[in-house]
């Protein structure tokens, strides 16, 4: 597990207490060692005892002897892990697995993307679902595991039940990311916007998921993966959560405070404050109308006000309904005929 932030570090716990030989790698040799001496993640899971099967180290120390290995680090750093991986001895059938909820820059693409090309889709997979941390060590998750190679989803999915998780099996690993890209940036959003109105939080979420549905669509992606666990479901987990960083970033956005200064604030990394610009410029490049998409990476950069954001979000209809002709008089009559016909 490459990443000892909250939910690298919640996975890893799991991993270990259901049997599984597992290391956490810390960013540098100092974090390593403090997370060795206190056995517990004091900045980012505290209260929760890291298992003491669980091997730590820093990340310098490679990946050679892993069968699967999971990036648990912010969306932003991605690229930079991911050009690492190679020289850090990965196996030429070492799984690979991002558990990023975020887009990588600088072009914005889904993490999977990324990985595929590097490493080939057949050993590249995603994890996504409504996992919060904390909730998680304690009291399970429901996660999705997705990949486009059935035998690599199934086996992923096998090792998040043996460590007593509930995990789905998807073969979309692309609309699975969108949708965890578009819950983030949702929950941004209606935080940004609730101290207006429900309505308008409501609108401000629904809006974003509906302009990343279109632009995942047109890459291929399946309705189910916004719909389901990886989409709607996380994003309720999200919008409820009172620790969440996301919705808490949208309310300090909405207070005022900068976008630059709000990790800081929220003491962890902001993924939507990053990934919402990206995903913007994506949907502009493929000719997405994303009216409110677009006017939150400019809220985030300052350069919208708040009033002018909400008075948006509140004016903004959404495309029509691509209405199928009628059929022509004595259409269903004419089918059944010829149907019964071949019976």
């Amino acid at each position: 597990m490459i990443g000892a932030g909250s939910f690298g570090t919640a996975l890893a716990v799991l991993l270990a207490r259901g049997g599984l030989r597992t290391t956490l790698q810390a960013r540098t040799a100092e974090q390593s060692a403090l997370l060795e001496e206190s056995r517990e993640n004091l900045a980012y899971l505290p209260g929760v005892q890291l298992p003491a099967q669980l091997r730590i180290e820093p990340a310098s120390a490679g990946v050679a002897r892993a069968d699967y290995v999971f990036l648990a680090v912010p969306s932003h750093g991605l690229g930079e892990v991911i050009s690492t991986l190679g020289s850090a001895g990965l196996g030429r059938r070492t799984a690979i697995v991002s558990v990023a909820k975020g887009l990588v820059p600088p072009e914005g693409l889904p993490p999977t993307i990324v990985l595929s090309e590097r490493f080939g889709a057949e050993r590249v997979a995603c994890v996504g679902g409504p996992a919060h941390a904390q909730e998680m060590v304690h009291a399970g998750a429901a996660l999705v595991a997705a990949s486009t190679d059935e035998e690599l989803a199934r086996s992923l999915a096998q090792v998040f039940i043996r460590a007593g998780v509930v995990c789905e099996q998807s073969n979309d690993p692309l609309g699975v990311e969108l949708a965890g890209a578009a819950k983030n940036a949702a929950a941004l959003a209606a935080g940004a916007t609730e101290a207006q109105g429900l309505n308008a939080a409501g609108a401000a979420a629904g809006h974003i998921f509906a302009e990343v549905w279109r632009y995942a669509e047109s890459l291929g992606a399946r309705p189910e993966s916004m719909i389901g666990l990886a989409g709607a479901g996380d994003l309720v987990a999200t919008a409820l959560a009172k620790e969440s960083r996301n919705r808490r970033a949208g309310e300090l956005l909405a207070a005022g405070v900068p976008a630059a200064e709000i990790p800081g604030r929220v003491g962890q990394a902001v993924e939507s404050l990053e990934s919402v610009p990206l995903l913007a410029r994506a949907l502009e490049g493929a000719h997405v109308g994303a009216p409110v998409t677009s006017a939150l990476a400019r809220l985030i950069s300052g350069e919208l006000p708040l009033d002018e954001w909400v008075a948006l979000v509140r004016a903004t209809v959404p495309p029509p309904a691509r209405w199928r002709g009628r059929p022509e008089p004595g259409f269903w009559r004419r089918l059944w005929r010829r149907l019964a016909g071949r019976s």
